[in-house]
């Protein structure tokens, strides 16, 4: 059900301050699960920068959620392509690197219209699939992406070694 008053439109140069709020945010939210996250706002500010740089280097798409007038959420994808192992026929997908809603605006359908805009991209570009990463733990978004038909694919382990 669409959200009544909500954009979806590209970002652009006057939500970069919007945009750092939300990366920092982001950051605040993923670092119970990840425990190396930069929570101030520098952090937020070079973590945009980075994802920035990733979706200019391979023609992405950085999109932003407009409800009544205000950037609410925002949604980065790149295009990527599987290595020498798969199917040249499904080598290539849009990758999700960036979603965030703010708090106050959850739970309302936001990080889905942001997930159907990237889904109508992929498929534009001729692309068969999209993919994603969750956090270990966050099982808010697993949640989330499994309702909006995403399923697991592969599993990052970590080992931590001393300093």
């Amino acid at each position: 059900m669409p959200v009544p008053g909500l954009r979806i439109r590209p970002a652009r140069d006057q939500d970069r301050e919007v945009l750092i709020e939300m990366f920092q945010g982001l950051n605040v939210y993923e670092e119970p699960f990840a425990g190396n996250r930069r929570l101030d706002r520098a952090g937020g500010a070079d973590s945009l920068a980075h994802a920035e740089k990733k979706v200019a280097d391979n023609g992405g798409h950085k999109l932003v959620a407009e409800l009544d007038d205000a950037v609410v959420g925002h949604l980065f994808m790149n295009w990527e392509r599987h290595g020498a192992c798969v199917r040249d026929d499904v080598k290539h997908y849009g990758y999700i690197g960036e979603l965030f809603v703010m708090e106050a605006h959850r739970g309302k359908g936001i990080g889905r219209a942001l997930l159907q805009e990237a889904e109508r991209l992929t498929r534009e570009r001729g692309f068969g699939h999209m993919l994603l990463g969750v956090l270990h733990g966050n099982a808010v978004a697993e949640r989330a992406y499994d309702r909006f038909g995403f399923r697991p694919y592969a599993t990052d382990l970590v080992k931590k070694i001393g300093a």
